[in-house]
């Protein structure tokens, strides 16, 4: 389940009115009763706007004036429901061709987001497209820089930045072709041409609909955005497991009275010689608090002994360590 806070905050954008709009016929129009029933759907054409928020629409033959909201601009088109024909002609807005901007649209999306929030969250973290591990190298042991460029690119390809890379991508910031790694762009064709036949017929909402593969990736979205942290779980090389965690804690001042971001990274691995092993690292500014934690004796000695090798190889990177701390957590046994 999601917090308390975003699912409010979902619920509440999801009850919204429809206003409704009285239509005035130009002089020069027939008898417009004649031309709608109630319940009736019709597009419209915006046209030039006559005052604040009064816009000339051409419904079919006929050319009529109605105040419209706000977000409605000329040159829209608009999907209008009859409710009335006496003592006036109403309408309610139901759509127009910019659907992202509508408050129907936005109540539409917005009850999807709060229908998806209060369901159990299958699995709070993500993992890779492919089962195959990240490190595929002949080498019994990893190269951790190549290593660490694909942890990269998991957590990135993994969708849950898709809408940020989306922004790059407009920009030209990012190549098409990363864009279509990520799980948003691994619809099947049978999918696709659902999606695009939809789009072509004018059913403005299509868009809306969330393919089942991809509901678990976007309640990860909205609890990233809550929680501020990202989980990752996959093999990092065969037959190894690694969860991954990265979270923005609140920045601090350092010592000049100036703001700096905190993130912590933690890695969580069972390794054949060392155990049960998890690895926090805290990046304060350019400075680095790195703690580890260890199920038992022999495994923590090893890493005291190699602990001073691993501080001189970040202070090379340009990454001090200003503190450095091993611990042993005892597991109880069961007598």
């Amino acid at each position: 389940m999601l917090p308390a806070n975003l699912i409010s905050t979902l619920k509440a954008l999801s009850v919204t009115d429809k206003p409704l709009i009285t239509a005035t016929p130009d002089k020069g129009s027939i008898d417009v009763g004649k031309q709608f029933e109630p319940g009736q759907k019709v597009q419209g054409t915006v046209q030039a706007q006559v005052a604040p928020n009064v816009f000339n629409v051409r419904v079919a033959t006929q050319l009529l004036q109605m105040q419209l909201p706000a977000f409605v601009r000329s040159g829209d088109t608009i999907t209008l429901q009859v409710v009335s024909l006496q003592p006036r002609l109403t309408f309610t807005l139901a759509a127009s061709s910019n659907p992202v901007s509508t408050p129907e649209s936005l109540s539409a999306a917005s009850r999807l987001l709060s229908s998806l929030s209060q369901q159990p969250l299958e699995r709070s973290y993500v993992r890779p497209l492919q089962s195959s591990p990240l490190w595929t190298g002949e080498k019994v042991q990893p190269d951790t820089t190549q290593l660490a460029g694909k942890l990269h690119e998991a957590l990135s390809q993994s969708g849950l930045f898709y809408e940020s890379h989306q922004a790059q991508w407009i920009a030209g910031a990012r190549p098409t072709a990363q864009l279509l790694l990520e799980p948003q762009n691994q619809l099947s064709q049978g999918a696709k041409n659902l999606e695009t036949a939809q789009t072509g017929s004018g059913q403005q909402f299509a868009a809306l609909n969330i393919p089942e593969h991809l509901q678990t990736l976007v309640q990860q979205q909205m609890s990233t955005l809550e929680t501020h942290q990202v989980l990752w779980q996959g093999q990092v090389w065969q037959g190894q497991e690694m969860r991954w965690k990265v979270s923005e804690e609140s920045p601090h001042r350092n010592a000049q009275g100036i703001e700096e971001g905190q993130w912590v990274t933690q890695i969580n691995l069972d390794l054949p010689n060392l155990g049960g092993v998890s690895a926090r690292l805290s990046f304060n500014g350019n400075a680095l608090n790195l703690s580890f934690d260890v199920s038992d004796a022999q495994a923590r000695e090893k890493l005291g002994n190699a602990s001073s090798q691993l501080i001189a190889a970040l202070s090379e990177r340009g990454i001090p360590v200003v503190h450095t701390q091993i611990t042993q957590t005892i597991i109880a046994q069961d007598n």
